[in-house]
């Protein structure tokens, strides 16, 4: 069922049954006033007809003929019945009634009145004490002209209720038509997407409704979409270029190693290249990994120390300095010892830190790496400087994406996915990463760390 028809459905069910409920509150207390109403005039009918038998022999001539006229114009005969102590009709021409029973004379006589319906007539007793004996007086009257009216209030009511109907069902559709345009249109332009470039976002309404965000949402979800398709393309890219040329290394060595015997040293030269070459391929596979969550970390957060970790990284990337004439040099700056430890995962931080320095050493050629662990607004940060080539600032914006190298990397090696991973590693720390470079003259790249109790 589509919205228009759903809105519609709800819209004329919703009036439906309020209308219905309406209509029997209102025809249900029409009903009992109406009823109340003409038990009332039987009230005064059955009094004034009492008067006009009974107290004939105790009021003035011209009091009684006022009577009189009073119970010619409102009662007839036929209609009344005066019952004596012997319940008998005494007065009256309402004789031998079978609605009237003994029940209902003794019941006027305990509660001194009692109303009744009775085929198609509305019945009245009153209880009436007089110098010549207690009676009762019954009065009745046709509910012709009661039944005439709740008839014609039902017709109304149920023609009312009809067209109301038929009004709310079509100003429904109307309204739906209208209301859902703007969704019509939204899945008109989704249709008209070229699927070939799917970057391409739908046009904002710019009406501030659920329609805008609505647009907003498909644009936003359209986007990532885009990355991930981009994504895969330079990752198919990427393994096709970057993994071709350690794998062809290793082919030619080999080959060029089976065409002769060689001596001891070129066993071993040629065994160390092929193997530097198959780390390059593993350490690029498990960045692919961590970078992809398909690695599981079995180790949480521990305190850790950073001073520590950054003297780890030293170690290890300092013989890969001087290989590149180059050095690492480290500056403390932290008064306060507490700032140096950080509840994190050490092996990703490690990571991450790695491949900000080793990259800063790729770039800096015969210049020094300084790192310099400070505290600002009582939090710790590590800022790596290099003198390199920098980088340039249309690449600056796009260099922490993945796969993504600057224009002037030249014939440095590289994968492009080092600073993207150190991103995500930092991110997933909370810890800020800054990155300032001007071409030829060097990079500085600011990590600042969350405060921490």
């Amino acid at each position: 069922m589509t919205l228009r028809n759903r809105f519609t459905l709800i819209s004329s069910l919703s009036f439906g049954i309020v209308s219905i409920i309406t209509s029997a509150v209102i025809f249900f207390a029409y009903y009992d006033s109406t009823k109340i109403f003409y038990f009332e005039k039987l009230r005064n009918a059955a009094l004034i007809s009492a008067i006009y038998y009974l107290e004939k022999d105790e009021l003035p001539k011209d009091r009684h003929a006022q009577i009189k006229n009073e119970y010619n114009h409102l009662i007839q005969n036929n209609k009344v019945a005066v019952y004596n102590q012997n319940n008998e009709v005494t007065f009256g021409h309402n004789l031998n009634d079978k609605n009237i029973k003994l029940s209902h004379l003794q019941s006027v006589r305990n509660n001194k009145g009692i109303q009744f319906m009775s085929d198609n007539q509305f019945y009245y007793g009153i209880f009436y004490p007089d110098n010549q004996g207690d009676f009762v007086v019954f009065v009745k009257s046709s509910n012709d002209s009661f039944q005439s009216q709740i008839l014609r209030l039902a017709i109304i009511m149920l023609s009312v209720l009809l067209i109301g109907l038929l009004a709310i069902y079509f100003l429904s559709r109307y309204l739906s038509k209208v209301v859902y345009k703007p969704i019509s249109n939204v899945v008109e332009r989704i249709n008209k997407v070229d699927y070939n470039n799917i970057s391409t976002a739908i046009t904002s309404t710019n009406t501030n409704d659920e329609i805008e965000d609505l647009i907003k949402s498909y644009n936003k979800l359209l986007g990532r979409i885009s990355e991930n398709v981009l994504l895969q393309q330079n990752f198919i890219n990427y393994v096709s270029h970057e993994f071709k040329t350690p794998l062809a290394a290793i082919s030619g060595n080999l080959e060029v190693f089976a065409q002769k015997d060689r001596t001891p040293e070129e066993y071993k030269e040629v065994a160390k290249e092929s193997l530097e070459n198959v780390y390059e391929i593993e350490n690029i596979l498990n960045n692919l990994l961590l970078m992809s969550g398909m690695t599981k970390l079995e180790s949480s957060h521990k305190l850790m120390r950073v001073d520590e970790l950054i003297w780890k990284i030293y170690e290890k990337l300092e013989p890969k300095a001087k290989e590149n004439h180059s050095s690492i040099k480290i500056q403390l700056q932290v008064t306060k010892p507490a700032l140096l430890e950080f509840p994190g995962n050490e092996t990703l931080l490690y990571l991450a830190v790695y491949n900000i320095v080793e990259n800063a050493i790729k770039y800096s050629y015969d210049k020094p790496v300084l790192i310099i662990l400070l505290e600002k607004n009582n939090q710790l940060c590590i800022e790596v400087k290099d003198e390199g080539r920098g980088i340039p600032s249309d690449d600056l914006a796009k260099i922490s994406e993945t796969f993504y190298r600057g224009k002037n990397v030249d014939s440095v090696k590289g994968s492009g996915i080092g600073l993207s991973l150190s991103k995500s590693i930092f991110d997933h720390h909370h810890i800020v990463m800054k990155i300032d470079s001007v071409v030829n003259v060097g990079t500085n790249v600011l990590l600042e760390f969350p405060a921490h109790s």
